[in-house]
């Protein structure tokens, strides 16, 4: 399924609109991501293992979200935004939400 972040397709028409789709992800970042994180966080540089989650996450919100476009008929999502929250208890849990607009394009 077609995702963008952009208001519209260049070259094809959108025929149908079927309102905003949105899918959600929640992790829980454990306790071995969270002492690699912070040797990280002393000698520098990127800590892969929190990219993952991250990564993992946003494929999931993603995933969700086109299926449930795909539920309403449409063949493509627009104007899609990414949003990266914290949650739980000092934290420890990643949100991530990914909402657009389900449509329906021709080729």
């Amino acid at each position: 399924m077609l995702t963008t972040t952009t208001p519209n397709i260049e070259g094809r028409r959108i025929t149908r609109y079927y309102g905003i789709v949105t899918g959600e992800s929640i992790v829980g970042a454990n306790v071995v991501k969270d002492f690699f994180a912070s040797i990280t966080d002393i000698v520098g540089g990127r800590s892969s293992s929190y990219e993952g989650v991250l990564r993992k996450a946003k494929d999931a919100a993603l995933q969700e979200m086109q299926e449930r476009a795909a539920a309403l008929g449409a063949n493509a999502v627009i104007s899609v935004d990414l949003d990266y929250e914290t949650v739980g208890a000092n934290g420890s849990m990643l949100m991530v939400t990914a909402a657009g607009t389900a449509v329906y394009v021709e080729d």
